[in-house]
């Protein structure tokens, strides 16, 4: 579960709040996916659920841990996709994810099978033994995921997990999210795919300037406009906003 309670985050000395106010409750079980343009406030939210930065006001609970008081309990509960491939290049793939196992007590029996099972379904195995540096993107975004996910984590969090990936890797990855999900997990990701976020989400926010403009499963969102695609519904939102503004 994923709790946001009344978070706000402003950089520096800036007037203009980053994320203004969030009120967010996820539950177990829920594949939710956040959208919005660029300079929304997407990446800072995930970071904000991460840990990577500190909230201005509010408070993140992740798993039931408030990240700010028990900040290592409730990171344990993460696996973080990011947006960047900051990986330590010199280690061969197969001794990232060995690292990683280490970083989150992984048993030995576990971590074997989940390396084996998910270097087989991303296709790695023959790349596993060579350092991280000789990767493409693409592959670098594969071992990233493998990584996440070493740890069966209760919220699987993804910053636009999409980019990069061939077809059949997206498949795969799709397929993986909504099988984490129905195992009783949370998974939140962000998108510029709206279609993806159509196709495969239970929930969905759509996030402007900082703030969230609508929440809900599409036929919510629709508001019994059925025949609304979520393009449709962003472009209304969006500039409504930006009118607002």
């Amino acid at each position: 579960m994923i709790q946001f309670d009344h978070v706000s985050k402003k950089y520096g000395k800036s007037a203009v709040l980053a994320v203004d106010d969030l009120n967010l409750t996820i539950e177990k079980g829920k594949l939710f996916g956040m959208i919005g343009p660029n300079g929304a406030g997407k990446s800072t939210s995930i970071k904000l659920m991460t840990g990577i930065i500190a909230p201005t006001e509010g408070r993140v609970l992740v798993g039931g841990h408030d990240m700010a008081q028990d900040p290592i309990a409730a990171k344990r509960e993460i696996g973080f996709v990011p947006d960047s491939h900051e990986l330590y290049d010199r280690l061969t793939g197969l001794e990232y994810l060995n690292f990683m196992a280490d970083v989150y007590q992984v048993s030995a029996a576990d971590r074997k099978a989940h390396i084996e099972k998910y270097l087989n379904l991303f296709e790695l195995e023959d790349a596993a033994g060579e350092q991280i540096r000789s990767y493409s993107r693409g592959m670098k975004q594969k071992l990233t995921i493998i990584g996440a996910l070493i740890h069966n984590p209760s919220v699987w969090v993804l910053d636009e997990p999409m980019v990069g990936l061939d077809p059949k890797s997206s498949h795969v990855l799709k397929e993986e999210m909504r099988r984490h999900c129905d195992a009783g997990n949370t998974v939140f990701f962000s998108t510029h795919v709206l279609e993806v976020a159509e196709r495969l989400c239970d929930e969905i926010a759509i996030i402007d300037k900082g703030k969230v403009l609508a929440r809900g499963t599409m036929e919510e969102l629709r508001s019994g406009e059925s025949s609304s695609s979520l393009e449709e519904l962003f472009l209304q939102l969006t500039e409504a906003e930006d009118e607002e503004a």
